[in-house]
């Protein structure tokens, strides 16, 4: 088996070292300069889009606004790969390789503005609102429905299923370790029970369809971000003195100044950039399916909120891992993973900090759980429309967790990484082609910005543009029925 494991290891870290981060960075790059830098050049707008408030869904009740679609993605996004991944990269690459998670983060997030733009332009409607992502605008803008299928199956595969067994696996093992850390016998039955009580609490969400994972995620994404922020910065503060040094380390390991743990440049560079990928998804075609739900009034405002999703993960809340661990002298090569950071935690803010962290892992794996879910009833409603279809697809989901929480998954987690990476090759390719159309969209949302206007694109004005399925004089009407942002 661990032959097996090796393998699989070798071959995934092959393919994404000479396949698809070269592909990432190109189709990155040539957003880049088909949009004149357009994640740097309209970063302040991106405040303004996330705050639009929505229109009517055609059921009457609320459809999801851009700042849902953004807390769905975010949902997805930050996970213990926030504190496990970064810690991992820090630990086998140095401090550089934050460095280089940074640089990633500001490349790659011109594909992150370029696939939520495109899965807002081909969107169809639903009764509670709108649904696309990968699979439709391979549809619907490449005209290649097999393409769109092959996308989604994979991503059932890789997101609701595969994922969340992993995220279910690291919360039964945080809840443990809390429990063992406050002198508690719970018996080596504890992860069924833990394993069961995940298990009903997401069935309880992702039943609830769409508003109710919209709405769980819009509550509980900025609460654990504002705590994992306060100890960050409390952390930070107690050990202020030590800051200019962080960032000197970071700096100089980044371009090989210094070598810390025997990294060199190479391995702090690809450590870096594939730590920053998995954490961030940009170009992977995950976020867009949230992106698509948002009611908004021109596509662009939702890639713009796309992005900056990849700046809110890499370059706040990877930080603030960052900074908890580079900040308390961490003991590189004698620990890796979470580890990192909660001997920094508890070294700088006492024992007691370990359970506020043990719940910020807790909401992290959860949320992640019901955003992977939400791209996999995406991609599932892509394939088929029957309700019973769905309503299996839940219920494998719950038992995935389940599953997850109570086995070892070193095997499944492998796998996971190479699906991810066939998925990111298909959208990546796809994003490529339909480039031009991108180009457009931001070509008319500047110009109607120019002209002093609030950008509103209608698909009369593009007759060259095929497979459009909404935005035509009907969205004049729902524009109209556009409600008070909520409390």
């Amino acid at each position: 088996m661990d032959q097996w494991l090796d393998s699989i290891n070798n071959a995934n870290d092959t393919f994404w070292l000479w396949t698809l981060i070269p592909l990432l960075t190109a189709v990155s790059l040539l957003y880049i300069v088909g949009t004149k830098g357009v994640q740097i050049r309209l970063f302040p707008q991106m405040f303004k889009s996330i705050t639009e408030a929505p229109a009517a869904a055609p059921d009457g009740k609320k459809a999801t606004s851009a700042f849902q679609a953004f807390a769905i993605s975010s949902a997805a996004r930050i996970g213990t790969g926030n504190v496990v991944g970064v810690s991992i990269a820090i630990a086998t690459g140095g401090p550089g390789a934050v460095f280089w998670m940074w640089a990633m983060a500001i490349v790659v997030s011109a594909s992150a503005f370029a696939e939520s733009t495109l899965a807002q332009l081909y969107k169809t409607r639903i009764p509670e609102g709108y649904k696309g992502g990968p699979a439709y605008y391979m549809q619907y803008g490449l005209g290649k429905r097999w393409l769109g299928a092959i996308f989604a199956v994979v991503l059932i595969l890789t997101y609701p299923l595969t994922f969340n067994t992993v995220q279910a696996n690291t919360a039964s093992a945080a809840l443990s370790d809390a429990f063992t850390a406050a002198g508690l016998d719970v018996g080596t039955d504890v992860n069924v029970v833990i394993g069961l009580g995940l298990a009903a609490l997401v069935g309880l969400i992702i039943f609830g369809g769409l508003r109710r994972i919209a709405h769980t995620a819009q509550l509980l994404i900025p609460f654990m971000a504002f705590l994992y922020l306060a100890i960050g910065v409390a952390v930070v503060a107690l050990n202020v003195e030590n800051i200019p040094f962080m960032f000197q380390s970071i700096f100089e390991s980044a371009f090989g100044m210094q070598a810390i743990g025997g990294a060199a440049f190479g391995t702090v560079f690809v450590v870096g950039i594939q730590r920053g990928m998995f954490s961030n998804e940009a170009g992977m075609g995950s976020a867009p399916n949230a992106g698509a739900t948002a009611s908004v009034s021109h596509p662009v405002k939702q890639g713009l909120t796309q992005a900056f999703g990849v700046y809110f993960d890499t370059l706040f809340v990877c930080t603030i891992t960052a900074m908890i661990v580079l900040t308390t002298d961490p003991a590189y090569g004698e620990n890796v993973g979470a580890q990192l950071v909660s001997d920094g935690v508890t070294a700088s803010l006492g024992h007691w900090a370990i359970y506020p962290l043990t719940l910020i892992l807790l909401l992290f794996t959860f949320t992640s759980t019901i955003g992977n879910y939400f791209y996999g009833e995406s991609n599932v409603g892509f394939l088929s429309g029957n309700r019973i279809v769905l309503n299996t697809v839940r219920w494998i989901v719950v038992a995935a967790v389940f599953f997850g929480a109570v086995a070892s998954l070193d095997l499944v987690w492998s796998l996971a990484n190479i699906t991810m990476g066939v998925m990111a090759f298909v959208n990546l390719i796809a994003i490529a082609a339909l480039s031009g159309v991108a180009f457009k969209l931001l070509k008319d949302y500047d110009a109607q910005r120019a002209q002093g206007r609030d950008p509103v694109f209608r698909r009369e004005a593009f007759p060259e543009i095929r497979g459009v399925q909404v935005w035509g004089d009907d969205m004049t009407e729902e524009r109209s029925l556009r409600l008070p942002k909520e409390d």
